[in-house]
C-alpha cells in the first residue's frame, strides 16, 4: 500500500512526525484566505504539532506505535488532498468539503468540523488498519496511543471552536449554527472510529465483505459532511 511504503523509513522515528507537519505547513502556504480546505488544513497542523510535541515529551506509551498511527492517519488527508489537485476522484467523505470549500454561506466553524469528521469517521479506523499492517500488530494493541492521540483532537476542540466562532452570539437559540453543531460530537466520533477499526479487523478474512463495508463507511461520512457543510444565513 502506498502510505505504507512512503512512510516505512519513518516507523519509530520522530520525524515522521516532522514531515508530516512540513508537508502540510506548505499545503497552507497555498490556500486563499478563507479557502475551507485550508481552515481545515491550519486545525490539523495545530494537532499535528502537538502530537509532535507529545512525540518529544515521551507521553505515548510506545513511541514508535504513535508515531506510525499518526503518520498513516495524515497520510490519508494528504494524499485526498493530492487526488483533488490532480482532478482525480477522492474519497466520498472529503468530496463535500472540497466542492464546498468556497461556498460563501458556510461558516469556517463548518469546514473544520467538515474536515475533522471526514478524517475522524473514515481515516481513522483505516490507518488504524494500515498501522497493523505496517507493525504486524492487532488494533488492542494500539489502543492507548488510540486514546492519547484521541484526547488531544478533544482537547483542542474548544480552542477550535472558539477560534472560529462568528462571534459572542453564537449560542443565541436562533442561530441555526447552535443547532448544527449540537448534531455532531468529536467524541462520538472517536468512539465510533475505534468500533469500526474492531469490525475491520473481524472482517479480514472476509475481504469482499470489508471492501463493502469500507465503501458504505465512507458514502455515509461523506453524508454527515454534507450536512455540516449546509449554507447558513447570516
Amino acid at each position: 500500500m502506498a502510505q505504507l511504503e512512503r512512510f516505512a523509513e519513518f516507523t519509530g522515528s520522530a520525524h515522521g512526525v516532522d514531515d508530516v507537519v512540513t508537508r502540510m505547513r506548505a499545503l497552507g502556504a497555498g490556500f486563499p484566505s478563507g479557502d475551507g480546505v485550508g481552515v481545515f488544513n491550519r486545525v490539523y497542523l495545530a494537532v499535528t504539532e502537538e502530537v509532535g510535541r507529545h512525540v518529544d515529551r515521551g507521553r505515548f506509551p510506545d513511541t514508535g506505535a504513535a508515531i506510525t498511527l499518526d503518520v498513516l492517519f495524515a497520510e490519508r488527508y494528504l494524499t485526498a488532498v493530492e487526488t483533488m489537485a490532480a482532478d482525480r476522484r477522492p474519497p466520498a467523505c472529503w468530496r463535500p468539503l472540497f466542492q464546498l470549500r468556497r461556498h460563501p454561506g458556510v461558516r469556517p466553524l463548518q469546514f473544520a468540523l467538515a474536515g475533522i469528521n471526514a478524517h475522524i469517521g473514515h481515516d481513522l479506523p483505516l490507518a488504524v488498519m494500515d498501522t497493523c499492517r505496517s507493525l504486524g500488530c492487532e488494533p488492542a494493541d494500539l489502543e492507548d496511543e488510540f486514546d492519547r492521540v484521541g484526547d488531544i483532537l478533544v482537547s483542542l476542540e474548544e480552542r477550535i471552536r472558539e477560534e472560529l466562532m462568528p462571534g459572542p452570539d453564537l449560542f443565541q437559540i436562533a442561530d441555526p449554527l447552535t443547532h448544527l453543531l449540537g448534531s455532531w460530537s468529536l467524541e462520538r466520533a472517536r468512539d465510533s472510529a475505534w468500533a469500526t477499526a474492531l469490525a475491520l479487523r473481524a472482517l479480514r478474512e472476509l475481504p469482499a465483505v470489508a471492501e463493502e463495508f469500507q465503501g458504505r463507511l465512507d458514502g455515509a461520512v461523506g453524508l454527515v459532511g454534507r450536512m455540516l457543510l449546509t449554507p447558513l444565513p447570516d
